[in-house]
C-alpha cells in the first residue's frame, strides 16, 4: 500500500513538471498511456525505499501500539529476532531493486525519453479562437469569427493563402463553413459556403501600381489543409542510448574505459603536436649542428627585424596557448562525463542498499514511537526521506562538480544514515525511551553531582 502511494505522489510530480508539454498536443489515449506507463516504471527506485521506510515504521508502530512487541519480548524473542524476518524480505527486495536498476530501468528511461522528446517537439493541435487569426498551417492564415459549440461549424471565415510568398495576393471570405478531419487524421477538410474570393495579378517587370484583380464569388468549396506536420513522429531510439541514465553496468564501465583511453592518447599527443606546430623552428634552430650556418645575435638585427620577429613569437605564442586551452576544455569536458556516468553506476547500489539503510531506520522507530496508522510514521518518514534525499541530492551536485569523488557523493547519505539507524536499533532493542529529554539531562546532572562531592 505504501509502495502505491509513494509511486502515486513521485508520479503527480512528473505531471507537474511536464503538464505544459501535453497541453494542447491533441494527443492520443494511447501516446500519453504509453507515456505515463513508462514514466510511472522510473519512480520505482525512489519510491521503494520510502515505502520501505513508512511500511516497516508503521508495521513496527502497530506492533507497539498493540503491546504485541512486549509479549514477543516477554516470550524470550529480542527485537532483532523480530526484525530478522522482514531484514530478509528487504534484502530480497533490496536485491530485485538493483536487478531493476540494472536491467529494466535503462530500457524504460530510453523509451520515456525518447517519447518525451517527441511530445516536446511536436506541434500544439489546430485549435481555432473566435476572432483570431491561426497560423499554424504553414503557408495559410486562417481567421474563424465565431466557432459553434458543435466543434465544427464556423462563422464569418477569412483565410489569406501565403504560399506563392507574395503578400495577401490570395484571399477567401465565407459566410459559414464546417471543418472535419479525414480517418486518418493526415488532412482538415474545410467546406466553406457563400464566400468569394480575390487574386491579384501581379506582372513582374512593370511599374503600374494598378494590378488586375479575380474575384470568384462561390456558394460552395472545398478546401483540404495537410496535417501531417501536426503528427507526432517518432524519434530513432538509437540517438538516446548514450545517455548514461539508459545504460547498465557493463556499458557504463565500457564507456568509462573508452574516454578514459582517448584521454591517455590525447596527453601523448598533446606534447608531439605542440612542439611540431609550434616549436619546430626553435628546436631546428637550438639543435642545428651546422656550424656554416650563421646565427645572428637579436640585439644585432635592424629594428624593424625585431619588430617582425617579436610579432611572429607573440603569433605563435598566442596560437600554442589557445590550443593548450582548448586540450585543457576537453580534459575538462572528459572528466565532467566521467563522473557523470560514475554517478549513474553508483545510484544503480546506493538506492538498492538505502532500502536496506531505511528499514534500519524505520522499524527500531516504529518500536520507539509506538504509533500505527498513517499519522505519525507518516510524519517520521518525511521527516528522514527528506534528509536522505536531501543528502543524496547534494552529495550528487558535489561530485557532478568534482568537489569530491563519485563514490564519495553517492554514498553520502548512507554513510550518514547507517549509524543513526544502528543507533535507533540499539535504543529500541535496550527498551530506551528515545524521546525522553530527561533520560539525556540526567547524566549530566549525575556528572556534576559527583564533581560537588568530590
Amino acid at each position: 500500500m505504501t509502495f502505491f502511494i509513494a509511486m502515486f505522489v513521485f508520479f503527480m510530480m512528473f505531471i507537474f513538471k511536464y503538464i505544459d508539454d501535453f497541453v494542447g498536443k491533441g494527443l492520443g489515449v494511447g501516446i500519453l498511456s504509453e507515456l505515463f506507463f513508462y514514466f510511472s516504471l522510473t519512480t520505482i527506485p525512489m519510491a521503494l525505499p520510502l515505502a520501505i521506510l513508512l511500511s516497516s515504521l508503521m508495521t513496527f508502530g502497530n506492533l507497539g501500539e498493540h503491546f504485541e512487541l512486549t509479549a514477543m519480548k516477554s516470550a524470550g524473542l529480542s527485537l532483532q529476532k523480530i526484525m530478522f524476518p522482514l531484514f530478509i524480505l528487504t534484502t530480497i527486495i533490496s536485491i530485485s531493486a538493483f536487478y531493476f536498476s540494472n536491467n529494466i530501468l535503462p530500457y524504460t528511461n530510453l523509451k520515456a525519453g525518447s517519447l518525451l522528446y517527441d511530445v516536446r517537439e511536436s506541434k500544439p493541435a489546430l485549435l481555432f479562437k473566435d476572432g483570431a487569426f491561426n497560423n499554424s498551417i504553414e503557408g495559410f492564415s486562417i481567421r474563424v469569427g465565431k466557432k459553434e459549440k458543435d466543434g465544427k461549424t464556423l462563422k464569418d471565415i477569412l483565410i489569406y493563402d501565403h504560399r506563392a510568398m507574395q503578400g495577401n495576393t490570395i484571399v477567401l471570405a465565407a459566410e459559414s463553413g464546417t471543418m472535419n478531419q479525414t480517418e486518418d487524421r493526415m488532412f482538415l477538410v474545410l467546406n466553406l459556403k457563400n464566400g468569394v474570393s480575390y487574386k491579384d495579378i501581379i506582372n513582374e517587370g512593370t511599374e503600374n501600381t494598378k494590378h488586375p484583380l479575380i474575384r470568384d464569388k462561390f456558394e460552395e468549396r472545398t478546401i483540404r489543409f495537410d496535417l501531417s506536420q501536426f503528427k507526432m513522429s517518432r524519434t530513432d531510439e538509437t540517438l538516446f542510448k548514450n545517455n548514461a541514465q539508459m545504460m547498465n553496468l557493463s556499458q557504463l564501465n565500457d564507456f568509462v574505459d573508452s574516454v578514459k583511453i582517448k584521454m591517455e592518447k590525447r596527453k601523448a599527443e598533446f606534447g608531439k603536436q605542440l612542439q611540431q606546430s609550434y616549436y619546430s623552428r626553435s628546436s631546428n634552430i637550438i639543435n642545428k649542428k651546422d656550424s656554416s650556418q650563421k646565427v645572428f645575435s637579436f640585439d644585432s638585427l635592424p629594428k624593424e627585424t625585431k619588430l617582425n620577429a617579436i610579432e611572429i613569437a607573440t603569433n605563435i605564442a598566442r596560437s600554442a596557448k589557445a590550443y593548450t586551452e582548448s586540450i585543457v576544455s576537453e580534459y575538462d569536458a572528459d572528466i565532467f562525463s566521467i563522473n557523470k556516468y560514475n554517478i549513474e553506476w553508483h545510484r544503480k547500489f546506493t538506492l538498492s542498499i538505502a532500502c536496506v539503510v531505511l528499514f534500519f531506520i524505520g522499524a527500531p522507530l516504529g518500536a520507539i514511537i509506538r504509533k500505527g496508522g498513517l499519522g505519525m510514521p507518516m510524519i517520521v518518514s518525511i521527516v528522514f526521506f527528506l534528509i536522505f534525499h536531501i543528502l543524496s541530492i547534494t552529495g550528487e551536485k558535489l561530485a557532478k562538480e568534482g568537489e569530491m569523488p563519485p563514490y564519495q557523493g553517492m554514498w553520502l547519505a548512507t554513510i550518514i544514515l547507517l549509524p543513526i539507524g544502528i543507533y535507533l536499533t540499539y535504543k529500541a532493542t535496550s527498551d530506551s525511551n528515545l524521546f525522553n529529554i530527561d533520560s539525556y539531562i540526567q547524566p549530566i546532572k549525575n556528572l556534576f553531582t559527583k564533581k560537588k562531592e568530590g
